[in-house]
């Protein structure tokens, strides 16, 4: 929907690109090319956002695949697909001018939600990567895998400190741009401290397989979001990447093509959320379908015998049945909840974070966003630091 051309085919749907600008205070501000691709992948978003929400609201409480929605789960594709077909039909049809103000704030609300389930797999993850690695070293005895670990965290680390060399470079000023100042600095600050909590003697006496390299990567994630941050903010002089690609629009501007093809770029914060994004979310399949759960959803399992698992066909060839009867492998209702806030995500990462601002007449970045992203940042570095102390606070408790 942001690529280029596409306008002539969106043009056609009646009253999408009617009298240039639907948003309020930017009436005959814009030619219509300039906000089509945000709005076009503010409405596909929108369908896929309650097509996914429908069914988390359908599949609430399903426990096996005894109960006659999980049917729907499962099958039913040609309806789902016409079901989803048919609310990206209608949306394209919403004409209200505040459609896409007020979907902005469900986008901020369900991206930081995602970004919160982001950061929950990427600490997962750096977890059982060192683990992973510390085990082969110490079962094989092959010390080439502490060289691995090494390595990487010297690269995120390397990584880490240079971003933020560049930050104070190119994102601040030394007469203005104090938020980055104090932003930069604290996440810096944060870096250090969770990197020596890490690895303090009574933390790894409660995780011995505590490091260094969650911490680098924490560290160099942190930097990531401090980066996506600094490039939402709509002060042109601190944030010199990112909203240098706008032209500032104003009534007596003699031409607006060029902010129109500008509106339809993606920037690099963007390619890199995307990234991030399918990285996470292939973590997230790989890691909730382990091969015990497989096993048991195909009846694999080695000793399983004749204990009534599967079906033997007249050939004598052992077919894989459900076996959800007794419990549902994961949670339909979860599974939909979670794509709900990913299409939200998308949403906000294809079209930057911007939002209409009616004060200034261009479509630009705004603080809510920086701020959403700020405290992102600083809610990783809490979590990463409470699986750090929190075996030493609840000494009871099993975190195996």
């Amino acid at each position: 929907m942001i690529l280029p051309g596409m306008e002539t085919q969106l043009r056609k749907i009646p009253g999408f690109c009617q009298g240039g600008s639907t948003i309020p205070g930017l009436e005959n501000q814009f030619d219509c090319d300039s906000i089509l691709g945000y709005k076009s992948v503010y409405r596909m978003c929108f369908a896929m956002t309650c097509f996914f929400f429908l069914f988390f609201i359908i599949m609430i409480r399903v426990r096996s695949s005894k109960d006659p929605r999980a049917a729907l789960q499962n099958g039913f594709w040609f309806f789902k697909f016409l079901i989803l077909v048919g609310i990206t039909v209608g949306a394209f049809f919403i004409s209200d001018p505040m459609f896409n103000t007020v979907w902005y704030y469900f986008g901020i609300v369900g991206s930081v939600l995602f970004i919160i389930i982001q950061l929950i797999l990427l600490i997962d993850f750096a977890h059982s990567w060192n683990k992973a690695w510390v085990e082969n070293a110490e079962n094989n005895d092959n010390k080439c895998w502490y060289a691995g670990l090494l390595t990487f965290t010297t690269l995120n680390y390397a990584l880490a400190f240079t971003a933020v060399v560049l930050f104070y470079v190119y994102y601040t000023q030394p007469d203005d741009c104090t938020e980055h100042k104090v932003v930069i600095s604290l996440n810096l600050i944060f870096c250090i401290i969770v990197s020596i909590v890490s690895i303090l003697p009574k933390v790894q006496d409660a995780q011995p397989y505590s490091g260094l390299l969650q911490a680098s990567i924490i560290s160099l994630y942190t930097m990531y979001v401090t980066w996506s941050a600094m490039t939402n903010n709509p002060n042109r002089k601190c944030n010199p990447s990112l909203l240098s690609l706008l032209t500032n629009v104003s009534s007596s501007t003699p031409s607006l093509e060029p902010t129109a093809k500008h509106l339809q770029l993606w920037d690099a914060q963007s390619i890199v959320g995307l990234i991030i994004f399918f990285l996470c979310t292939l973590y997230a399949s790989i890691r909730s379908s382990s091969n015990t759960q497989v096993n048991k959803l195909l009846q694999t399992e080695e000793g399983s015998g004749d204990s009534g698992g599967g079906v033997v066909e007249e050939n004598g060839v052992r077919r894989a049945v459900d076996n959800e009867e007794d419990g549902v492998v994961y949670n339909y209702s979860a599974f939909h909840f979670h794509l709900a806030l990913a299409s939200l995500y998308i949403m906000m990462t294809l079209t930057n974070w911007y939002l209409p601002n009616t004060d200034t007449k261009v479509l630009q970045s705004s603080m809510p966003a920086v701020w959403v992203k700020v405290c992102s940042s600083w809610l990783g570095l809490s979590l990463y630091l409470w699986t750090l102390i929190a075996p030493l606070i609840f000494t009871d408790r099993d975190f195996s």
